[in-house]
């Protein structure tokens, strides 16, 4: 991210000399600047691309889907109205009962909804709440199978975002016990290394800073203006450095000259390797911020889980549901008033086929 509108990053590559080409590590240097750099761009994509589709899917589409509920419900009690007069035969009984129950379960999926629960139990001759329960008991068995975890009493099986949360919880609390009990000689090796590299990379990233902190000291400025300048670049590299962020106080080093391409490739490859570690880490960083908004998305909009979905496509996808929800609503409200016409009703129902699961097929989207 450039620090100054009129400042636009320099690239922090490693450019091959005539006569020395890149060696592996230069190589695998530059490609984490790449894969950085192209993290960067996915997840200011999606930084710019949310606030628009938060505020475009509550204004715009939850009233339609809204609508189309309020529409089910309708359209269900209106074919209920119509069970109940005289003149209905037996089959058409049993295709308006078929009718409501795949109605009701619509609506139930989506809302707590009391007068379509109980024409849902009417109709199914069944109870919903009893089950809802037993599929949830029956998901929550899967999950605990599945996971090798016992996901407690308390988690919510009709929340996704619950769900994930319990899940969540119980894999830090498994990996909290198996760090409370002793340690073998081995992992107690492995845990020093691991310290012993993270002081070396810590150590990397402080002589970076140290030198631009030399450099910027404002208190060092006697220019007014000059001064202004570098506590705004002091601060970021203050921010960069908390952060553990090599590459943008690398690109601040660079955009004040104190590192060029000669500098870059005359990096001792024992310090490169420090670098190439730490860029590793940062882009893991990436990685997990992307992964968590994504996950984020999938959990508060419903989105297919699995699926990967580019922040360009969001907007569109939003549209294309938008257009189909209006197109619903179209046809639920012309099949309310057919529903609503014994003579229409009864011509309609004449061209309902059954399923196997004693559900109707016709037109109207659910």
């Amino acid at each position: 991210m450039p620090l100054f509108n009129d400042q636009p990053v320099l690239p922090i590559y490693i450019e091959p000399r005539v006569t020395v080409p890149l060696t592996r590590d230069q190589k695998a240097f530059n490609n984490l600047i790449r894969k950085i750099e192209a993290r960067r761009a996915r997840l200011g994509d999606w930084e710019a691309t949310l606030p628009v589709f938060r505020q475009k899917y509550a204004s715009e589409l939850l009233p339609l889907q809204e609508q189309c509920l309020d529409l089910q419900s309708q359209l269900a009690q209106a074919f209920d109205a119509a069970h109940e007069k005289k003149g209905v035969t037996k089959g058409e009984k049993s295709k308006l009962t078929a009718l409501i129950v795949e109605l009701a379960e619509a609506v139930l999926g989506q809302k707590d909804h009391d007068e379509i629960k109980m024409l849902f139990n009417k109709h199914s001759q069944s109870d919903f709440d009893a089950q809802e329960t037993e599929r949830q008991d029956d998901m929550k068995a899967m999950l605990e199978s599945v996971l090798g975890m016992d996901l407690g009493d308390d988690v919510d099986m009709s929340s996704r975002e619950d769900i994930l949360k319990q899940v969540e919880a119980r894999f830090r609390a498994q990996q909290e016990d198996a760090s409370s009990r002793k340690k073998s000689r081995r992992e107690e090796a492995r845990e020093a290394r691991l310290e012993a590299e993270e002081k070396q990379l810590s150590q990397s990233i402080r002589e970076v800073f140290r030198k631009l902190a030399s450099a910027l000291h404002p208190d060092r400025e006697p220019d007014p203006a000059e001064r202004a300048r570098k506590t705004t670049l002091m601060q970021r590299a203050n921010t960069a450095y908390e952060n553990g962020n090599l590459l943008q106080l690398l690109e601040l080093q660079l955009e004040l000259e104190h590192i060029d391409q000669d500098h870059l490739a005359a990096i001792a490859p024992e310090r490169l390797k420090h670098y190439i570690k730490i860029l590793k880490g940062q882009l893991d960083d990436l990685d997990m911020e992307i992964l968590s908004i994504e996950e984020q998305l999938m959990i508060d909009f419903g989105l297919p889980p699995f699926v990967a979905i580019d922040p360009q496509d969001l907007l569109p996808m939003l549209q294309q549901d938008m257009s189909n929800c209006q197109g619903q609503i179209a046809a639920l409200q012309q099949q309310i008033e057919v529903a609503t016409d014994p003579k229409e009703l009864k011509a309609w129902l004449k061209t309902v086929r059954m399923r196997r699961r004693a559900y109707p097929e016709f037109d109207t989207p659910f």
